[in-house]
């Protein structure tokens, strides 16, 4: 019998999709639209907006990531957000604290108590429609979880794109020193987070924000030496594409004044 070649997970990744950390005007821009996409034309969670964009106050003080198809930077896929505290105001609120203020069990964690600089949030994960069909499945704004999703014999589907974009959330915090991410998830996605050995640990009582969200905490520093081997490749593929990206990019934005600078710096490149 000939032998069997198949692709392994972290090649298909490359193969398929480039992620990168938005860190200029036009990729942060790219980033509204797709949450425009899903999260107002789609679902309805934000008003639709003339300008195709979906931003908000906290994206002055976020950090962003993309995906796009690797043989299209047009086609865009993905995104999510990793809100940093505000730099000017850093004992005010994150999102979560606000939507989870009456229901968080502060015996588990208190965000409050934590030293502001080591905490973030990843919110507005989105992935465009056509990256989250599966024959029968009913869609949500990110995508359920699934292992056939990281090869095996006659397997053809994408790598899993919310996991990926959950490990450059990651793997950026990682790089701003933050110990703790906090999430609001669907029930679901800490069950089928643990399926690849990504421990979320719920922080409270389930509240009603597009649709129900379970407030959940991960530890970074945790992440990666829990994963299970079926995903590495995918994390170090996803590790070496954004180590790229900085490496040829602008420093991370953290403030107003960086979107400024960062636009000037774009001008000279």
């Amino acid at each position: 019998m000939p032998q069997q070649h198949h692709t392994q997970p972290g090649d298909r990744f490359n193969r398929y999709f480039k992620i990168a950390p938005a860190l200029c005007d036009q990729l942060r821009n790219e980033v509204f639209h797709i949450r425009h996409e899903v999260y107002a034309r789609e679902f309805g969670f934000e008003p639709l907006r003339a300008d195709e964009k979906e931003t908000d106050a906290y994206d002055r003080h976020s950090l962003h990531c993309i995906v796009k198809t690797a043989d299209d930077a047009d086609h865009l896929v993905g995104c999510a957000r990793i809100v940093m505290p505000d730099p000017d105001a850093p004992h005010a609120p994150l999102p979560f604290e606000i939507a989870c203020r009456d229901t968080l069990d502060r015996s588990i964690i208190d965000p409050a108590k934590l030293p502001r600089h080591r905490i973030a949030e990843v919110s507005r994960l989105a992935v465009m429609a056509d990256f989250r069909r599966r024959k029968g499945e009913k869609l949500s704004a990110d995508a359920s979880l699934n292992e056939q999703d990281f090869g095996g014999v006659g397997v053809h589907r994408f790598p899993n794109i919310p996991l990926s974009l959950y490990s450059a959330a990651v793997l950026m915090a990682q790089r701003q020193d933050i110990e703790y991410l906090f999430v609001l998830t669907e029930p679901r996605l800490s069950k089928h987070f643990a399926k690849f050995g990504v421990n979320i640990t719920p922080i409270g009582e389930p509240i009603d924000f597009h649709g129900i969200r379970v407030p959940s905490v991960m530890r970074v520093a945790e992440i990666y030496p829990g994963l299970r081997t079926l995903f590495r490749p995918i994390w170090h593929a996803i590790e070496k594409q954004l180590d790229v990206a900085y490496a040829a990019g602008l420093p991370v934005v953290s403030s107003q004044a960086d979107f400024e600078t960062n636009s000037e710096l774009l001008a000279l490149h």
